[in-house]
């Protein structure tokens, strides 16, 4: 306990940003699921339109709906990654 009192000013901004890349790790992980999962959504929507199940009209209110969640999925793994990289810069 005390050799880590003595050493927290060495070692904890390292913690910090261990701390810090591994919540970001975890959004990005979360993140690729809900992509993944998106990305079928989008195929099986194709497939459905393809297939004549839905009228064009469906087909591209929901395509845009979802295109947009994949948009913002990955522009918020982009921001995650740039975070890391000027965390890491420090």
């Amino acid at each position: 306990m005390i050799l880590r009192l003595l050493l927290a000013p060495v070692t904890g901004p390292f913690t910090g940003v261990t701390w810090i890349a591994e919540k970001i790790l975890d959004q990005v992980e979360d993140q690729t699921d809900e992509l993944e999962t998106l990305q079928k959504q989008l195929l099986t929507l194709q497939l459905a339109f393809d297939m004549g199940d839905i009228p064009e009209e469906e087909f591209e209110e929901q395509e845009e709906e979802l295109l947009l969640r994949i948009q913002s999925i990955q522009d918020e793994r982009a921001a995650a990654e740039r975070a890391e990289a000027e965390a890491a810069d420090e």
